[in-house]
Parts: C-alpha cells; structure tokens; sequence
C-alpha cells in the first residue's frame, strides 16, 4: 500500500450488488454518501465517517464512485 495516497472528499460510492461495506452504525451498506477515497491500483479506500479503520474493495466490487470535480466549490 502506498503511504502516500489522495484523497477525494464528499464521495459516492455504489457497489456491486452482492458486494458491501459497513456504514458509520457498523451495517453492511451498498451505497455510502459523504465518504473519503482514495484510489490505488485495482483498490479504492474507503473512509466512513464514524468508523475507525478505512476499508478497502477492489475493483470488481465497485459499480460507481462520484466526488466533486476538484477546484469546484461545494454548493
């Protein structure tokens, strides 16, 4: 794993379906709002607010991730 990696806030992340990470109250969800990524190689980091340890999925895992444009001010 890279120490060094980028961050993007304010993401989307759609998974999958049968694929799913675990929301700030620690359930299995398929789609987060509001999270931190980071992407590297066929992995995309995932950081929830609320939960302590970042999660990572590989690629097969993921449907779609959004997050602003960097530059463009959050409305």
């Amino acid at each position: 794993m890279n120490g060094r990696l980028t961050w993007h806030e304010d993401a989307t992340v759609e998974l999958t379906p049968g694929y799913t990470l675990l929301d700030a109250d620690g359930a299995p969800a398929a789609r987060l709002t509001a999270v931190r990524i980071a992407l590297e190689g066929g992995f995309v980091h995932v950081a929830v607010p609320g939960v302590n340890d970042v999660q990572v999925i590989s690629a097969p895992g993921i449907h779609r991730l959004s997050y602003p444009h960097p530059g463009h001010e959050l409305s």
